[in-house]
């Protein structure tokens, strides 16, 4: 379950820039890393936010771990912004 308010995490730049990064597909921390002007610690301390705001999931692929948006992460946040259209 998610621990963090999703808007909170999306109002780094740096992770939204992780974020339209992963829309495009899975990746490593490592090649996240390389898009960023940011050191590879930093990277992975931002994706434990999105981890924990439900907006990214982390798969095993033996010693690598792959970072992608989870499906369904954004509704809570689209259902909320939703109701200025209506």
């Amino acid at each position: 379950m998610s621990n963090t308010d999703p808007f909170m995490a999306i109002a780094d730049p740096n992770r939204r820039l992780i974020l339209e990064d992963l829309r495009r597909g899975s990746k490593t921390v490592n090649e996240i890393s390389q898009a960023l002007p940011i050191s590879r610690p930093a990277v992975s301390q931002h994706l434990k936010a999105l981890l924990d705001s439900g907006l990214v999931d982390v798969r095993a692929e033996g010693t690598r771990r792959i970072y992608f948006l989870r499906p369904g992460g954004f509704d809570r946040m689209s259902l909320w912004l939703d109701q200025f259209w209506s």
